[in-house]
């Protein structure tokens, strides 16, 4: 009987943790909103802003007039996508890095990156105004 209700317990417990990996459309929302921040600072700023999306996950620099400088601070810094994250940019070879430009008026050329893990799939996009959507 101690055994039977201590496996009850056990199995109570492992179904209760969290799985340690956020759903993908948690990183999904994550990366969009750094978007919409890198499009803020573009604007705040008056400089072009950068972000490049690769499969292990995306970094932020800035065009000072002369040169691109990587972006540390705050909410710039690199991130690496969740682990078994897998990433596609649109309309372009799967092994090539995804490149959001903002300028310095908020316009970005049109940009889709689809996230997926197991059989969920979640895709952000950029529209040429510089528009940040969740789809």
């Amino acid at each position: 009987m101690v055994v039977a209700i201590m496996g009850l317990a056990a199995a109570a417990v492992v179904l209760a943790v969290p799985d340690p990996s956020p759903p993908v459309g948690d990183e999904a929302e994550r990366f969009a909103a750094r978007l919409v921040r890198a499009r803020e600072e573009a604007l705040l700023t008056n400089r072009a802003v950068v972000v490049e999306a690769t499969a292990e996950g995306y970094a932020f620099s800035s065009f000072d007039g002369v040169e691109w400088s990587p972006l540390t601070d705050g909410p710039f810094s690199e991130e690496h996508w969740a682990e078994e994250t897998r990433v596609r940019p649109e309309n372009q070879p799967a092994d090539q890095a995804l490149l959001v430009v903002f300028d310095p008026t908020g316009v970005a050329d049109a940009a889709s990156l689809t996230l997926s893990r197991g059989s969920r799939t979640v895709t952000v996009a950029v529209d040429a105004a510089g528009e940040v959507r969740v789809k």
